[in-house]
């Protein structure tokens, strides 16, 4: 008998970003799966991979957006984190196995005490369940396997770290602002040690990346009901219109050059243009261009001149 050919979904031109409120237990890749079979896109990836026991903002970028990806991941991260004292585990997390127990429990005067050690450029060594690669192979990976694991400290920046609350002897909820490659595991690992007990992230909850905060955060369970009440006449172009927002939203800290028609149109074939005006900037490293609002390229401004290094099929 014939095998019946398998008819494959139509897949759709969506540009733009939509700024997911992940849920906590699954992973990053199982709410983009889900992603993917809601919109159909042509092209889709995320912004920065939540742990499934973490909650909250996990950028995920449609169709031309994509090319605003690194962006976004270089951007500052804010989250919310509750520290149970008293254990450290193998993971640094609720996941693994405890390893070191202690009977000290801080006191919110003290904890508040060493908060300044841990802001600014600090070293920090990852956690060894972390996606860092050691000799072509990803920690965690060697770390089940029963290997050793060793990690090198390395530079991280943590622009704010502040106290939130102390629920109760055993836990403390703080709010970090740190840069790119920060592990907030580690610093809850690094803070019990240095209160002279141990501490293990218990609660988890990304609040921002980059440009996007919990103002532009679209609930994962209303995203799937409003696709189950969808018209077939409509499509995805209803979804799009409710919970995504245009490419040009990663880009809200570069320098913006608005150009001409005819300029837009050099860019595009990747030609380098002369920017006009008091107000054009005469250098930058990383700008993009405009017209009418809508982004035409990414690129450099050097001596007046914008050269395009992306472009955008906007």
């Amino acid at each position: 008998m014939a095998r019946q050919k398998q008819v494959k979904r139509k897949k759709n031109a969506i540009n733009g970003w939509l700024v997911l409120d992940k849920p906590y237990g699954i992973t990053s890749n199982e709410a983009l799966g889900k992603i993917k079979r809601i919109f159909s896109p042509q092209k889709v990836g995320h912004a920065g991979t939540l742990d499934p026991r973490a909650s909250g903002l996990l950028p995920v970028a449609f169709g031309e957006a994509t090319k605003t990806v690194p962006f976004v991941m270089d951007g500052r991260k804010v989250y919310r984190f509750e520290v149970t004292w008293g254990t450290e585990t193998d993971t640094d997390d609720t996941e693994g196995e405890v390893i070191a127990t202690s009977e000290t429990r801080p006191s919110a005067d003290a904890i508040g005490s060493v908060l300044s050690e841990f802001t600014g450029t600090i070293m920090q060594v990852p956690p060894k369940f972390s996606a860092i690669k050691v000799a072509g192979e990803r920690a965690y990976d060697l770390a089940r396997d029963g290997e050793t694991v060793k990690l090198e400290a390395r530079p991280i920046d943590v622009h704010r770290l502040d106290l939130v609350e102390c629920p109760d002897a055993e836990r403390a909820v703080f709010e970090a602002e740190c840069g790119k490659g920060t592990y907030v595991r580690a610093l809850a690992r690094d803070l019990g040690r240095r209160l002279g007990t141990f501490g293990h992230v218990t609660e988890l909850r990304r609040l921002l990346v980059g440009p996007f905060g919990e103002d532009d955060l679209i609930d994962f369970e209303d995203m799937m009901e409003a696709s189950t009440e969808l018209d077939e006449s409509e499509g995805v172009e209803a979804l799009v219109e409710e919970f995504v927002l245009p490419v040009r939203e990663a880009m809200d800290a570069l320098v913006e050059v608005p150009v001409s028609l005819d300029d837009a149109a050099r860019i595009r074939k990747g030609m380098a243009v002369l920017l006009r005006g008091r107000e054009a900037p005469l250098n930058s490293d990383v700008a993009f261009a405009s017209h009418a609002s809508v982004p035409v390229a990414i690129g450099s401004i050097e001596k007046g001149r914008f050269q395009p290094t992306r472009v955008f099929n906007l």
